[in-house]
């Protein structure tokens, strides 16, 4: 099968490499619109080749968008226009709910799959593409039963072959539990790092301090505005709302601290500790 990932980024390159060495293309079509992407990611045998969109679906089964939220808005109804029985497209954005709307009533609705692989780093671009970023991880399927019975069924069969778990829900569903999961976890990070360069910048030397900790606490802050500023965007609803307790749960923390209730915020951190369970 030949397949065209548009977008050859961290996850679109992992994909790219993936698909290849488990089976399921024998050739990767990258497409993208920064000309020097494509050149590195065909350096790194990343793709076999680098194309135009008109020219890749010509000759592909499998497109996959690994493009932001915004280009995915801006782009896949022209893309179903144009596409056949023959062809299966799946994005992996991370917000469904503005996208499914957008192509509710399509008439090539069914040969579109909302899927979102819940992985990733905090790196971008092509040179930050890894092998094996899917295994054992969860693949998203949403909405599925808008889209045709052969089109949801090459997408499993591809998941099963990356070793991913797949998990359904409808759009509504996905957008909230990211949100708490995933989104909510950037948006502290990216206001943590800002805290401790204001900080720095007034006091100094904070940083030869920093260990393993404060480098784990703030790695997602290293993540692309590009890719995320159109997450926030696009699912500002469910994100202010975690934004709302997460903030409540910081100043209930920080009145504890004034008051000098140091067994309550014992306590406090002993319920918080029952997150071990959950992430094993």
């Amino acid at each position: 099968m030949i397949a065209t990932v548009v977008g050859v980024g961290l996850i679109g390159g992992s994909l790219a490499i993936s698909l290849k060495e488990k089976g399921v293309a024998n050739w990767i079509i990258g497409v993208d619109y920064n000309e020097e992407n494509l050149k590195r990611a065909q350096e790194l045998n990343i793709i076999d080749e680098g194309s135009n969109l008109e020219d890749a679906m010509s000759r592909s089964q499998l497109i996959i968008l690994a493009i932001p939220v915004d280009a995915l808005l801006q782009t896949l109804t022209s893309i179903l226009d144009k596409v056949g029985p023959q062809h299966v497209i799946m994005d992996v954005g991370s917000t469904k709910q503005k996208l499914l709307q957008l192509v509710t009533g399509h008439s090539k609705r069914g040969r579109f799959v909302a899927a979102h692989p819940m992985a990733g780093t905090e790196y971008s671009g092509p040179d930050a593409a890894v092998r094996n970023l899917f295994a054992q991880k969860t693949m998203v399927l949403c909405d599925v039963k808008n889209s045709d019975e052969d089109a949801v069924e090459m997408i499993e069969s591809m998941v099963d072959k990356l070793s991913m778990r797949t998990v359904y829900m409808n759009a509504e569903e996905h957008d909230l539990h990211t949100a708490y999961v995933s989104h909510i976890s950037h948006i502290t990070s990216f206001a943590l790092a800002l805290t401790v360069l204001k900080k720095e910048k007034e006091q100094g030397r904070i940083f030869e301090l920093a260990s393993g900790g404060f480098e784990s606490t703030v790695r997602l802050a290293k993540s692309s505005p590009d890719t995320w500023v159109p997450i926030f965007k696009h699912n500002r609803n469910n994100v202010l709302d975690v934004l709302e307790e997460h903030i409540n749960q910081l100043e209930q923390m920080k009145k504890l601290l004034q008051d000098e209730d140091y067994e309550t915020f014992y306590k406090l951190i002993q319920k918080s500790n029952k997150i071990r369970k959950i992430l094993k």
